[in-house]
């Protein structure tokens, strides 16, 4: 049964590799990250630590029973209760609900960890299956998301609020 857990150091190498094995499927929908990105992962991933240390962020991994990343899915800008959501599943896990379900579990994290009461999250209108995923996750169309935030594609940002901490 796959796990969601907050990234950390150990994660590197699984990250990377989830990375590189999906970014073709990626560039298709979302922007490449570019060659840098891979050529410095090690740096990246340490920066990425030190703003979830620094409370900015929260970084998770779905990781499989063998070890394995089959998707990410991050909390970040978090003030004052709010945060952005960002998310990729690995392409052989998605159109199965994958990144629904973990959307859903994130959101029950985000308020009970982390002490969110609303998430947003933004989506080319080319990426029909990021729309029905954050649809099925109950967030809602909320107005037109800046080109500049989704690598020159236009697109919506969707917002949910969250149920209070238990």
């Amino acid at each position: 049964m796959p796990e969601l857990q907050q990234l950390d150091a150990d994660h590197a190498p699984a990250v990377l590799a989830f990375e590189l094995a999906n970014r073709a499927y990626f560039a298709a929908s979302i922007s490449d990250r570019g060659d840098e990105f891979y050529d410095r992962f090690a740096d990246r991933h340490s920066a990425m630590l030190a703003e979830q240390e620094a409370g900015d962020c929260a970084f998770y991994v779905l990781v499989a029973d063998d070890g394995s990343v089959l998707g990410r899915f991050n909390l970040y800008d978090l003030k004052d209760g709010t945060a952005n959501l960002g998310y990729r599943v690995a392409q052989h896990v998605a159109g199965r609900g994958v990144a629904t379900a973990t959307v859903l579990e994130l959101c029950r994290l985000a308020a009970a960890r982390h002490g969110l009461r609303s998430l947003r999250a933004a989506t080319s209108h080319a990426n029909a299956a990021s729309q029905k995923v954050l649809a099925k996750a109950g967030f809602v169309p909320t107005g037109p998301a800046d080109p500049a935030d989704l690598g020159g594609k236009p697109g919506t940002w969707y917002q949910r609020e969250l149920e209070p901490r238990p």
